[in-house]
């Protein structure tokens, strides 16, 4: 189609990986020996023996049959752990790498961050590398002049500019860096993880750059990062490689979702062994996620309530215990933390000892569509102290069926944010037209 400017067909790279035996404290006699051992092998060893010998070295696919298109425009975060591929295809993609098997079709020219230290020389000077990297991206000498001194006021490097690069620190050289690979005008951006180098600011005025690029200038751009919310509030679509295959594709939202969840177990109610989660004290007995029917469930619509319900043991009498768990979303963002107080806190009431259950109501239309975990937990809060915290040991889903809430009339696209409450809002007729 003519829109689209990348176009990678069935792509691969293969690496040739070499395995050396550790080397050991060798001695004149076993030098004699391995010789003598090797010479009876090549005289006498039949091809059979031969055949069985251990390898000294395999093949290694960083990427297989990958295939996918990118349209003029679109911002695209690619996901994966690490070792999926990801930086080898944007080496592949900015031609410093060879792909072994498949084809890459790009449309216009590419300028491309990756890891610190890529298309810079480190004994020239900021200024010099300017116009050098300027040059490979293809650009003449008079676009590179109009586009210095916002480059240079982007970078915020204006005091050393006329000094070697290689006496910057790595938060100087990725600012120099991005700032030269966002104001060229090139069609199509890549970037990898090495904006993390950067401090928060340079960051959030990285992100505004790329979307203020992507939308006025219409260039492209591939963004790869381990950051879920940086990656979710830039690109509207994403790339999940696993294993250097491509594993899914699709809008950025819901493919964080599935990424971030995959492997854990959708666990929705556990029961504990005495002793496992607490302390001579306290300790916890079980935890559940519930419905309003009061059934363990792993699946919520947004406009249903959420009840996490908690039966813990306290062991002594006058411990004033209280039930309390943190709520955490995909990306690991800590949402809220909510306390039961059975006590009050001057210590005039004291528990027993006993089995409790203390229930917490999330109301609906709170959360956020997504996935989150559940890490209960017991404290005595006079005096302070945490009998234990189980981490993420349950896990549940909020979903949006796209016509539980008047509020979003047509709008089908996510909605962001942590959370998603129905607030009050008064609407008043002012003036007459």
């Amino acid at each position: 189609m003519p829109d689209t400017v990348i176009k990678v067909e069935t792509l691969g790279k293969k690496y040739r990986l070499t395995h050396k035996q550790p080397q050991t404290y060798i001695a004149l006699r076993d030098v004699l020996a391995d010789r003598t051992r090797r010479l009876a092998r090549r005289f006498f060893a039949r091809p059979a023996e031969e055949q069985t010998a251990p390898r000294a070295a395999e093949d290694f696919w960083a990427l297989s049959d990958v295939s996918f298109e990118v349209k003029r425009g679109e911002r695209v975060g690619v996901i994966g752990r690490n070792g999926a591929g990801k930086s080898t295809l944007l080496k592949i993609l900015s031609r410093i790498t060879e792909p072994t098997v498949g084809r890459v079709c790009l449309k216009g020219r590419v300028s491309s961050l990756l890891e610190v230290g890529t298309g810079f020389h480190p004994e020239l000077t900021g200024r010099e590398n300017i116009f050098l990297n300027g040059a490979i991206l293809g650009m003449s000498k008079a676009e590179i002049k109009k586009n210095f001194d916002a480059i240079v006021d982007f970078a915020g490097v204006e005091r050393f500019l006329d000094t070697p690069v290689k006496r910057y620190s790595s938060g100087m050289y990725v600012r120099l860096a991005f700032a030269v690979a966002a104001h060229l005008e090139t069609e199509i951006l890549l970037v990898d993880e090495v904006l993390a180098v950067g401090d928060a600011d340079f960051q959030k005025k990285c992100l505004g750059k790329m979307d203020e690029v992507s939308h006025k200038e219409g260039r492209t751009i591939l963004f790869v990062s381990h950051n879920m919310p940086m990656i979710t509030s830039l690109c509207e679509s994403g790339l999940w490689l696993e294993g250097g295959k491509l594993r899914d594709s699709g809008p950025i939202s819901s493919l964080v979702v599935k990424y971030s969840n995959h492997g854990k177990i959708g666990t929705c109610a556990l029961q504990f062994a005495p002793g496992e989660y607490g302390d001579d004290e306290a300790e916890l007995v079980s935890v559940s996620v519930e419905n309003t029917q009061g059934v363990s469930s792993e699946k919520f619509e947004i406009t249903e309530p959420i009840f996490i319900k908690m039966r813990y043991r306290v062991k002594k009498d006058g411990v004033p215990v209280s039930a309390h768990f943190h709520l955490h979303n995909v990306s690991g963002e800590h949402i809220l933390t909510t306390f039961d107080t059975p006590s009050d806190f001057d210590g005039s009431k004291k528990n027993e000892k006993g089995e409790y259950i203390s229930s917490c109501r999330i109301p609906p239309n709170f959360l956020n569509d997504g996935y989150y975990s559940i890490s209960p937990a017991l404290s005595t809060l006079s005096p302070l102290c945490c009998h234990f915290t189980a981490f993420h040991v349950l896990n549940f889903l909020v979903v949006d069926n796209m016509e539980s809430t008047s509020t979003r009339g047509i709008f089908r696209g996510p909605i962001l944010g942590l959370m998603r409450p129905l607030l009050e809002w008064n609407c008043q007729k002012v003036t007459l037209l």
